[in-house]
């Protein structure tokens, strides 16, 4: 969760808000294992394409980061596998249209001897 949340932050420079821990019915955020990457302007042409971006990348690097699903305009997108859109949940961010919802399988916590490059955070890197 925390490389997915770093990650994302350096690559995609737009993007000011990335949320974690809050308290909700499933487990997710509250262990730490969920982020939701707000999308500025979601509802324009860029604002939807650089939330499909953002979707492509954590799925491009679900088995680096521990991806279990991602969920972006109504669409679950699991890890691996085939995806299926949701249910109406009644409300744009409930939707996941305002922000691209990041699960994990956890960690990623930095242990002091880590040393960060943009390119091994890509992809193919």
């Amino acid at each position: 969760t925390i490389w997915a949340a770093r990650a994302i932050s350096v690559l995609f420079p737009e993007i000011t808000t990335i949320g974690g821990f809050r308290q909700d019915p499933l487990k997710w955020h509250p262990n730490g294992l969920a982020i939701d990457v707000m999308i500025p302007n979601y509802h324009s042409a860029e604002g939807i394409e650089l939330g499909n971006q953002i979707a492509g990348y954590a799925l491009a690097n679900a088995k680096r980061w521990g991806v279990l699903h991602v969920i972006w305009r109504q669409a679950y997108y699991p890890g691996i596998g085939a995806p299926s859109w949701t249910a109406n949940y009644g409300s744009e961010t409930a939707n996941h249209y305002d922000h691209v919802h990041i699960a994990t399988d956890g960690g990623g916590y930095p242990t002091g001897h880590e040393t960060y490059f943009i390119g091994s955070m890509s992809p193919s890197g």
